[in-house]
């Protein structure tokens, strides 16, 4: 058996590293995206620093459904400018690049993470007597809400236009969700063109990997 000569070797190496950079950006533009969590606003469903892998493949053959965990691009107005890290410009580069072919998780800096509580025709009211959050005239126990949390200490009566969601997140009282953006020229809701994907699994830290599936409470009401 002939062994391939160094120097043939050698060259093959820039391709194939050409070739994987080309497959990693691929598979971040179109397929999956890590991103990690820069806020409590979704505890305890997600930690500070939980790093969770979102489906961008699915935005092209599924809609956004309720109960899904969506990252999107901030409407306009509900993130502050994006701080500057202090890095050096050599490592900031670095991390840039890694972040741009898929290779290290986006800090989201510009995203936001939230529960899709609305879709498009949905009514969404809080609260009722018993103080459950109601969808379409029909009361959501929210098990996933952070404990102590009630569904939202604002009341509001929202229906969401077709091509809009309502996202909300887990940890109401530590999140400036559409609730707080109804003065907003999108009166709070988030267009889907926004949406970059649902997040669907948690893999790191290994000790709270899992999948994030949707709450049946929300799923099982009927679409307007």
């Amino acid at each position: 058996m002939k062994l391939p000569r160094k120097g043939s070797l050698l060259r093959e190496i820039p391709i194939l590293v050409v070739v994987s950079l080309f497959i990693s950006i691929i598979i971040k533009a179109f397929l999956i995206q890590a991103f990690y969590i820069p806020s409590g606003s979704m505890q305890t469903t997600l930690e500070i620093n939980d790093r969770v892998i979102v489906n961008k493949f699915w935005n092209f053959f599924s809609e956004v459904k309720r109960g899904d965990v969506v990252v999107f691009r901030d409407p306009g107005g509900w993130l502050p400018p994006a701080y500057e890290e202090k890095r050096s410009a050599p490592l900031k580069a670095l991390r840039n690049g890694l972040v741009f072919v898929g290779l290290a998780p986006d800090p989201a800096k510009q995203h936001l993470i939230k529960r899709v509580i609305g879709v498009g025709g949905d009514r969404i009211v809080c609260c009722d007597k018993s103080g459950s959050l109601l969808v379409n005239g029909k009361p959501v126990k929210e098990n996933y809400l952070y404990e102590g949390n009630k569904p939202s200490e604002m009341t509001f009566d929202v229906t969401v236009p077709k091509g809009y969601i309502w996202a909300m997140g887990d940890h109401r009282a530590a999140s400036e969700d559409s609730r707080y953006h109804q003065e907003d020229s999108n009166k709070g809701m988030v267009p889907l063109n926004k949406v970059v994907g649902r997040a669907f699994m948690i893999i790191w830290p290994v000790g709270h990997f899992s999948l994030l599936p949707r709450p049946e409470a929300l799923t099982a009401i009927p679409l307007q």
